[in-house]
């Protein structure tokens, strides 16, 4: 019996060697899983198995909802903006912009209205007041839908729209919405509402989407009201019930052409979530008026991409600022791409700012972010500790350009997750967020780097595991 336990660990060590040597995409990531599958026999290659095999090259690509998606594209392509920095403002956005469009094939529209809204109340009463106004569709999808006061409203609210004939549809994640299921799922299908699950954890595709999740929160009503950013439906949003008291967020509410691009995001998952190619018609699509002067793309990622197009995004906005970099978000692990270059920004002369929580969900986070500052503040970067927990997604240049979404700082966000941001072109949005940016970090915690630097060495030791552990966060 021994002999064979032994043969089976060589057996399974050795494969899982072979596949980091042959299909490992970057070698830091890559001396990680060697180091964690030498040291832990068999758990390090179980490991490995479920969170680290790069499976864009295996099955997850083949999966039929895939193919469907890629089908999607194919069938109806979405409208090719010609000339599109002609009307740009500032101009320099046009290479940001081509990147994302040849990166994630979305292009950038003119003529929109943007609502930026700063916390869970404001955005729940605006999604629901644009569920009330519903004449034909209501398309809802969140990573997170979680028993309590807004589930309870939603159900309300859908009851009622679905009785005047207004169609609903439900798309989730089966991992972070794992609490709606049984009753609380039957709940919504009862009253008619169309609800299916990202990837659920089922025998025979567990092993290849456990580790992929959709991280997406998008509501799109009528095809004409599109909301995007960081808040799940769960109560933390508007009552502080955790331990890290009321969850801070920020989202949009967009209006005008590029609605389009938000919905075509939410029918390419639902026909992946489905199976049901219901939506591929164009009245879901509809055309959609100039309502404002913000020029917004939509950025969207994920394990099914030909590119990791958030990391993309984050580096080419980082390497077109001139003058100031702001940064917001729960989970800055960044690897040594975006390390690199916020480095460079800061060393030449670039102002780059930092606001993350002081508190945090995951510990294995919070000292995986921790083990990234005293480098950053070495080469001048400014670092403010939130004391409460902000969930916000943001990165904003020169005052000029915003990005707001789902996608954070972290190897998941760039490879296991679907993300999707929404890039503003509008200095006027920019100067919105700004404010708002600036008098959190008067109220924050900045960080003193010769302070930071003498701190104490157990908790570097905790932060170096972090950082060697970031590729299973």
């Amino acid at each position: 019996m021994e002999k064979i336990l032994i043969l089976l660990y060589a057996l399974i060590t050795l494969w899982a060697l072979f596949s980091i040597i042959m299909h490992g995409t970057r070698p830091s990531h890559s001396l990680s899983w060697v180091f964690t599958v030498l040291v832990f026999p068999f758990l390090g290659p179980m490991l490995y198995y479920l969170f680290g095999v790069n499976r864009r090259k295996f099955k997850f690509n083949r999966l039929r909802g895939n193919l469907k998606r890629k089908l999607y594209d194919e069938t109806y392509p979405e409208s090719q903006v010609k000339d599109f920095g002609t009307r740009f403002n500032p101009k320099r956005g046009v290479k940001l912009a081509t990147l994302i469009k040849n990166s994630a094939q979305f292009y950038p529209y003119t003529g929109n209205r943007v609502m930026v809204l700063n916390t869970g109340k404001e955005t729940f009463d605006q999604i629901f007041k644009a569920i009330k106004g519903a004449k034909k569709f209501i398309h809802v999808q969140y990573y997170i839908f979680e028993e309590g006061e807004l589930l309870d409203q939603f159900h309300q609210l859908f009851k009622e729209k679905i009785k005047e004939g207004v169609e609903v549809r439900i798309i989730y994640d089966s991992l972070g919405s794992h609490s709606f299921r049984g009753k609380l799922k039957k709940r919504f299908r009862n009253i008619g509402a169309r609800t299916y699950p990202m990837m659920p954890l089922r025998l025979g595709t567990f092993m290849y989407t456990l580790n992929y999740r959709n991280h997406r929160k998008i509501v799109v009503v009528d095809g004409k009201v599109g909301f995007v950013g960081g808040v799940n439906v769960s109560d933390k949003y508007i009552k502080p019930i955790s331990e890290l008291g009321l969850w801070a967020d920020l989202h949009l509410q967009l209006e005008g052409p590029v609605v389009s691009s938000l919905h075509r995001i939410f029918i390419k998952d639902y026909y992946f979530a489905s199976k049901k190619s219901v939506l591929l018609r164009p009245k879901y699509l509809p055309e959609l008026p100039e309502l404002g002067n913000s020029i917004v793309q939509m950025v969207a990622s994920g394990p099914d991409s030909r590119e990791p197009t958030i990391l993309q995004q984050y580096v080419g906005m980082i390497n077109l600022a001139k003058k100031r970099i702001c940064i917001a978000n729960p989970y800055f692990i960044p690897g040594n791409t975006l390390l690199q270059a916020i480095e460079i920004a800061a060393l030449s002369g670039i102002e780059v700012v930092l606001l993350v929580p002081e508190k945090s969900d995951s510990l294995l986070a919070k000292y995986g972010m921790y083990g990234a500052f005293e480098k950053l503040m070495s080469v001048g970067v400014k670092i403010y500790l939130r004391d409460d927990f902000s969930h916000s997604k943001v990165i904003m240049i020169d005052d000029q350009i915003v990005s707001v979404g789902t996608g954070n700082f972290d190897y998941r966000s760039f490879e296991h997750n679907f993300e999707c941001n929404a890039i503003i072109y509008d200095p006027q949005v920019a100067k919105v967020i700004k404010q708002e940016f600036i008098q959190e970090c008067k109220e924050a915690i900045s960080l003193d780097y010769e302070i930071f630097r003498k701190r104490a060495m157990g908790q570097k030791f905790l932060e170096g595991l972090a950082r060697f552990l970031s590729p299973l966060l």
